[in-house]
């Protein structure tokens, strides 16, 4: 039986929220401590009032991040429990149950304790103001034979509650008595959107959110198998999120080979260097998206994660060999960050990002030429490369050009694409580009202002975000963001007729190109370099610890 997570964690979740009141009684406000009370939720109406925090050497993941119903089981025998009382719901073998929302009606009984009946509707509203503040919930009702208005306290879950609760009352002056007072019982009828799980003719109910546990074989979350236990929970959004939580060593087993894939890339060292940078991304990263009820996503938002089904002998070695080691700086864990290709040369974090210099994601050269900027790719060196689309075309010792198509790239546009391309990014109208233009170049080659003039006007665009705006045309017509901003663009005139027919750009890299390269990273390890060696040539002046 694979290692599963905790049945509780040091946040555990916690039921719905009441959606509406019917009828019977008058509409009441929120509880006080005392009564009938609440624990934090995640309400479909709204984001959870608490995150959900990871168990200490666990990870979350939603692997179904948003979903109005989600499939959940196991491929062998499993059981659904209540992930607050861990009373069990219902059990099932090889097989999903469907998990959705269910709106229901529930009969809510509770206590009031009437302390007075006040003639003096100014005194009636500052008392009603007094007991909201203090945390109660006051409730008033007319009454005309008697001229004055009951003043009536609290949603206690007894009489006996409601009685007891008079002498505080009294302390805090929202009573002229210690003792005298009434209690009376206030019947609703509430709808209540529970979590309801449906596997074949039986259906089980619960208002606090579902977990799955193996018994054997592994949790299955829509039709994929994971290691650890599953979970549907309301995220902040008010939909239903599928989430897996195991060990992040066993989170990391799934994560390696999609991040750099062990049969196109079959370098021991190179997947070392991958897991432990994944590895520092996902402790760094916990509680990154907890308001959404897990840590991470299992997307390039995050990690690439697939689970039980893409794990694979050499990447898993990856990770059991380095089991536990990080990236660190000053004794901090790093930002790891990576991407599949820099072109040659990696980027400074200043400019792709917002924010102040990073010691250690300083632009390095993609080969064993030193620091100097004097490497950079220029337009000469993309124009002038023997095939910018070859998967394997080594370059003057370029780590990753042996390793990855898009090491080098060419991308030409219409003028017709171009100011399509336009419209679409700036929600304009289309209309004739005069010109595309990089008005500023970071020192590592990289465009860090983009401009493009039209006969609308001047639109501009910077960093990262001139890859959004940049996009091309696919062979099947669509439109996908450009690889990277280590490239050079031109206009493409007629040499007849002077006349503007588009524009051409080449380029390097794959992704923001920051911290490690991945494909370069399989090149200094072919070419003999250990993991620590890699990492260390890419994050600059880290240390690597074992935590």
């Amino acid at each position: 039986m694979p290692a599963a997570a905790p049945m509780r964690r040091t946040s555990p979740g916690a039921p719905l929220l009441t959606l509406a009141t019917l009828a019977v009684a008058a509409a009441v406000s929120a509880c006080s401590p005392e009564r009938l009370s609440s624990p934090p939720s995640a309400s479909p109406n709204g984001a959870p009032s608490a995150g959900v925090a990871s168990a200490p050497g666990y990870i979350r993941i939603g692997v179904v991040p948003e979903a109005s119903a989600i499939n959940i089981g196991g491929t062998g025998n499993y059981t659904i429990t209540d992930d607050v009382t861990g009373a069990t719901l219902l059990s099932g073998n090889a097989s999903e149950a469907t998990v959705t929302l269910a709106s229901v009606t529930e009969k809510v009984i509770y206590w009031r304790v009437q302390v007075q009946c006040a003639s003096n509707q100014v005194y009636v509203s500052d008392w009603v103001r007094r007991v909201g503040d203090a945390g109660y919930d006051p409730y008033t009702e007319y009454v005309p034979a008697a001229r004055c208005w009951r003043l009536r306290v609290g949603r206690f879950a007894t009489k006996a509650d409601a009685l007891a609760a008079q002498p505080e009352l009294y302390r805090l002056g929202l009573a002229p008595a210690k003792t005298g007072g009434a209690a009376f019982q206030v019947t609703e009828f509430v709808g209540v959107t529970k979590y309801q799980a449906t596997l074949g003719q039986t259906v089980a109910q619960s208002t606090n959110p579902l977990r799955v546990i193996p018994q054997d074989g592994n949790v299955s979350i829509a039709g994929r198998p994971y290691r650890g236990v599953g979970e549907v929970r309301v995220n902040g959004s008010g939909s239903l999120a599928g989430i897996n939580e195991l060990l992040i060593e066993d989170y990391l087993l799934g994560v390696v080979p999609r991040e750099l894939g062990p049969i196109a890339y079959p370098y021991l060292e190179a997947l070392k260097a991958q897991a432990v940078a994944a590895r520092t991304y996902a402790i760094a990263g916990l509680g990154k998206r907890r308001n959404d009820g897990y840590d991470l996503l299992p997307t390039t938002s995050d990690q690439v994660y697939g689970g039980l089904k893409d794990e694979y002998p050499l990447s898993s070695q990856a990770v059991t060999e380095t089991s536990g080691i990080v990236a660190t700086y000053n004794g901090k864990l790093i930002e790891a960050l990576y991407s599949s290709t820099t072109g040659g040369f990696t980027a400074n974090n200043e400019d792709v990002y917002n924010s102040a210099p990073v010691p250690y994601l300083r632009g390095v050269p993609d080969a064993e030429r030193g620091n100097a900027l004097d490497h950079v790719p220029s337009l000469e060196v993309f124009v002038n490369h023997a095939n910018p689309k070859s998967l394997r075309n080594a370059a003057e010792g370029d780590f990753e050009a042996d390793w990855s198509k898009y090491h080098r790239w060419y991308i030409d546009w219409t003028p017709e694409e171009m100011s399509n391309v336009v419209a679409n990014y700036f929600k304009v109208a289309p209309a004739k580009v005069l010109s595309v233009d990089v008005t500023q170049r970071s020192g590592s080659g990289r465009a860090l202002e983009l401009q493009f003039v039209t006969e609308n006007g001047t639109f501009t665009e910077t960093k990262d975000r001139i890859r959004s705006a940049l996009k091309f045309y696919t062979s099947s017509g669509t439109m996908t963001s450009i690889y990277s901003t280590l490239f050079y663009i031109q206009p493409v005139v007629d040499p007849k007729t002077k006349e503007l027919t588009g524009w051409e750009a080449w380029g390097g890299g794959w992704g923001h190109g920051l911290g490690l390269s991945q494909t370069g990273a399989v090149g200094m390890a072919e070419k003999g370099a250990g993991y620590e060696e890699i990492l260390k040539h890419y994050y600059q002046g880290i240390t690597l610890e074992q935590r």
